[in-house]
């Protein structure tokens, strides 16, 4: 059984809400019986309930907060950025001491070589 109900008298309109009757069947035995009632408390004219707290900013405050979440992106960004750049020049330089360490380990094995091979054809000859 569904109905309307409206407050007289009021300038406002009420928000219809659906809430279960006391009794939990219909007359067909199975299916619950549902009634549209208006909400039992009742707010000044002017008034609006709001489903959650973001609900209630005003398009200003919602600038003000776009704006600060993007400036903390932003920094948070910059902060990432600065560890990064630092993280890459710490395996850069160590990159770099790793290839000085390894020419001068092939320049010591290309002189043993060379004395290799001398000592090799001399005792050829």
């Amino acid at each position: 059984m569904l109905s309307s109900a409206r407050g007289t008298g009021e300038s406002c309109v009420q928000k219809l809400i659906m809430a279960v009757t006391g009794d939990e069947t219909a007359s067909t035995g199975d299916m619950p019986a549902y009634q549209i009632r208006t909400p039992t408390t009742t707010l000044p004219q002017g008034v609006v309930m709001a489903a959650s707290p973001g609900a209630l900013h005003s398009p200003q405050q919602l600038a003000e907060e776009a704006t600060r979440k993007r400036e903390l992106r932003l920094m948070k960004n910059r902060e990432a950025a600065k560890e990064c750049r630092r993280r890459k020049k710490e395996y850069v330089q160590c990159l770099e001491s790793r290839v000085a360490a390894l020419e001068v380990q092939n320049k010591k094995l290309i002189e043993e070589l060379e004395i290799l091979k001398v000592i090799s054809s001399s005792k050829a000859d």
